[in-house]
């Protein structure tokens, strides 16, 4: 809220705001369902790492009045934009509404999946309004291309030519089966049943339609050889290395690099970006605390606790979780949400805690799922949970919604600080 408040005085005033700023560089946006935060800030690392100036909402402040906020602060009281590149991201339901009035130079779009049903509605609505803003956009269009409900996008306006499909290969752990909640089954032109070679996650994986071959694009930049134990991959025999080891974030920094490409950043700039980059917020954050190692990470929908469970299923090492989920006004009410993460075969996986305001909610649904019940304790105070999560010397996986997260991060730094008394 408070990175909102200048920008929400002023859209009161005036909604239609956006026009009256002279941005004479490249305005860059970023939306999806997940990933759209750390393939932000990435970006403009790349580019801060090439000697360009940047402004952008690196806070996450991604709705229209967190974006006006970014723009006064940085705006000329003509409302000229000094930058050599302007980079946002941005709800995907405000796409429309922001750039209404503003030009956009470069749009990527990462995945759609279902996300606070009782503020976006279905996912399928959500896609018909940026497709149908697409119709008239005539900008660069970078498209994950494993994502079916991301690539119907490129044919929305059939005269620009400028769209641009990025794909990863296929990795270890992708299945031939679904595993997880998945959307776009059906294909959006002719309705016949998609058809998969593989799924690296979720619904996203490699895929076509039988009957119009939807799905079969070239590909601007595809990624090869993933290794996520050294966190590795390929593009055009140019090995990244990157700080994180999820098949998930493979595909937000694969847009990075096309991103990149599209604006001639040298690809060794590139790499030295995109290997010293992290996401300090509690974003796959790496931790040491009293010598323990721990990862968290934000899940604020069932793709994004099934990814973090993944990495955690693919980590043979022994573990415990704590699972914090809250049904504040910005998380969503409806959380049947949690229905559809994905807790079978947690591997040695030895005590869930969970916590917030749906704490037991949660270990109902880790319960049902077949988990000991001797080895699932619910607290409804977060404090109570994170000292007794750090009563044992086993390493920590830490997953919380949206509003849960900061508040969740802050109590297991106060561990650190307590180590240091």
């Amino acid at each position: 809220m408070v990175g909102n408040f200048l920008g929400k005085i002023a859209y009161d005033w005036n909604p239609h705001l956006f026009q009256y700023f002279k941005i004479n560089c490249p305005l860059i946006a970023v939306t999806a369902t997940n990933g759209k935060t750390m393939t932000n800030n990435a970006i403009g690392h790349v580019f801060k790492t090439a000697g360009k100036k940047v402004i952008s909402n690196l806070e996450g402040n991604n709705m229209d009045t967190g974006i006006l906020s970014t723009l006064l602060k940085n705006c000329s009281l003509t409302g000229k934009i000094k930058a050599d590149f302007v980079v946002f991201e941005v709800d995907e339901g405000y796409v429309p509404v922001i750039f209404e009035d503003l030009k956009l130079d470069t749009l990527i779009v990462l995945d759609f999946f279902r996300d606070q049903l009782d503020r976006n509605g279905e996912v399928e609505s959500l896609i018909l309004r940026i497709q149908n803003f697409l119709k008239t956009y005539t900008g660069n269009l970078l498209l994950n291309n494993d994502d079916p409900n991301v690539a119907r996008l490129g044919k929305a306006n059939p005269e620009n030519k400028y769209i641009h499909y990025f794909s990863v290969e296929k990795y270890k752990y992708a299945t031939e089966d679904m595993k997880e909640a998945g959307e776009g089954k059906f294909c959006p032109f002719c309705h016949t049943r998609i058809q998969y070679e593989y799924y690296q996650y979720s619904h996203i994986g490699k895929f076509k339609c039988p009957n119009c071959d939807y799905g079969n694009n070239e590909i601007y930049q595809l990624a090869t050889h993933i290794d996520l134990e050294n966190k590795t991959f390929i593009i055009d025999k140019e090995t990244y290395q990157i700080q994180f080891n999820s098949i998930y974030n493979i595909y937000n920094f694969v847009a990075v690099v096309s991103c990149a490409k599209l604006y001639q950043i040298d690809t060794e700039i590139i790499k030295k970006a995109l290997s010293t980059f992290v996401l300090n917020n509690g974003r796959l954050e790496n931790l040491i605390i009293k010598g323990i190692p721990t990862i968290i990470n934000l899940a604020k929908n069932p793709t994004g606790a099934n990814v973090s469970l993944r990495i955690l299923k693919e980590d043979e090492s022994e573990k415990e979780l704590l699972f914090v989920l809250n049904d504040n006004l910005a998380d969503g009410r409806d959380v049947s949400w949690i229905w559809d993460i994905n807790f079978d075969d947690l591997g040695p996986v030895t005590r869930i805690i969970t916590s917030g305001t749906r704490a037991y909610d949660m270990a109902i649904r880790i319960k049902t799922a077949g988990f000991p019940i001797d080895k699932i304790e619910a607290y409804l105070d977060l404090q109570q949970a994170v000292e007794n999560l750090y009563q044992t010397h086993t390493k920590k996986y830490v997953i919380a919604n949206y509003t849960a997260l900061q508040p969740t991060r802050i109590e297991i730094l106060k561990q650190k600080k307590d180590e240091k008394k």
